[in-house]
């Protein structure tokens, strides 16, 4: 029996397309450097406060690299105090598989999906924003067969609520070198996502890519609070003190290396409205300030955020606006920024 797909083509692998686009010893060096930079953070050896902040997807690469070069300007005021990582988001994940997957499989959004062309894209996209800003970015793990094609220039990988649950993202996980954030999942059970971290800070042996593989577990796989969905499907937010406490208690019970949580500002905590996100940034600061158990655990925040306010339909072709979800425009983004490093 014939499954039921046509096979289009065989892709290149990894290893191939790297040597298509190599990256040069000089961005190389700026990868390693950030990448030491940001594990100290996570380790507890350096204070200072991690953004994960950008667009929901990134779906035009011109008005991205110019997301990006704002962000550089205001990074270098806020330097002694956060450490700023782009949102490149070039998968999107989909509750029902409908809708713009991404600019993995669209390249242009509004022709239909090439994936060979989507490889090329998402690896120019991730190597210019290095060269043009010295940016190393976070995307989100949502194939863990893909990571390779960026393994080289990425700087942070996040596993979102619907994939944290799946054997393959956790044990891929534990094979990377760089923090990777698990998110609580959509029913907001916190023991999936302990259980996810334990599992990533593991080592395993198993199948990725047709090889038998040895990971040696990743130390710096963490938490992530996006809130969560109830059974009525009323989006329930879990930043508040009390959550924080929790997690911190958990944390203590486990066995876990480098306890650390990065807070979704977006998603289920906001109810999906982004322009509570400034809100939610401050509340979280003030519980630092009240308990040093929480001050030591949140080590940053994960923002969504463009240059217009908001989002729009495919083919609406507003510039720097989001075709997937509402984000934070970028005066307000700007302002809240230099509000958070006041405050941490």
């Amino acid at each position: 029996m014939h499954m039921n797909m046509v096979f289009e083509r065989k892709l290149p692998i990894p290893q191939e397309v790297k040597k298509m686009f190599p990256l040069s010893e000089q961005l190389a060096a700026v990868v390693k450097q950030r990448a030491d930079e940001l594990a100290d953070i996570f380790s507890g050896r350096s204070d200072k406060f991690i953004l994960i902040i950008g667009p929901c997807s990134a779906d035009n690469a011109d008005s991205v690299l110019d997301y990006i070069s704002r962000l550089r300007e205001v990074q270098e005021k806020v330097k002694d105090k956060i450490f700023i990582i782009p949102r490149i988001y070039t998968g999107k994940p989909r509750t029902t598989g409908d809708g713009y997957k991404g600019l993995l499989h669209q390249p242009d959004p509004t022709e239909k999906p090439d994936m060979f062309k989507g490889i090329v894209a998402i690896r120019n996209l991730h190597m210019r924003a290095l060269s043009e800003s010295g940016f190393s970015c976070a995307d989100e793990m949502l194939y863990p067969e893909n990571h390779r094609y960026l393994s080289d220039i990425i700087g942070y990988v996040a596993v979102g609520a619907r994939s944290v649950e799946d054997q393959h993202h956790r044990l891929t996980a534990s094979g990377l070198n760089i923090p990777v954030g698990m998110k609580n999942p959509m029913s907001g059970d916190i023991s999936v996502m302990m259980n996810a971290i334990s599992a990533a800070q593991h080592p395993h042996t198993f199948i990725y890519r047709g090889w038998e593989v040895h990971s040696s577990g990743n130390p710096l796989a963490h938490a992530i609070l996006r809130g969560y969905v109830n059974k009525h499907g009323q989006n329930m937010p879990n930043y508040h003190y009390e959550d924080l406490l929790h997690l911190c208690e958990s944390y203590s019970k486990s066995e876990l290396k480098n306890p650390a949580l990065i807070i979704d500002t977006n998603h289920s905590n906001s109810g999906k409205d982004p322009f509570q996100q400034p809100r939610i940034c401050k509340e979280v600061l003030y519980s630092c300030r009240h308990s040093d158990d929480i001050k030591r655990l949140v080590k940053g925040f994960m923002i969504e955020s463009y240059i217009e306010d908001g989002s729009q339909k495919i083919g609406e072709c507003v510039y720097g606006k989001s075709i997937t979800d509402a984000c934070l425009g970028w005066e307000k983004s700007e302002r809240l920024i230099y509000d958070i490093a006041e405050l941490v």
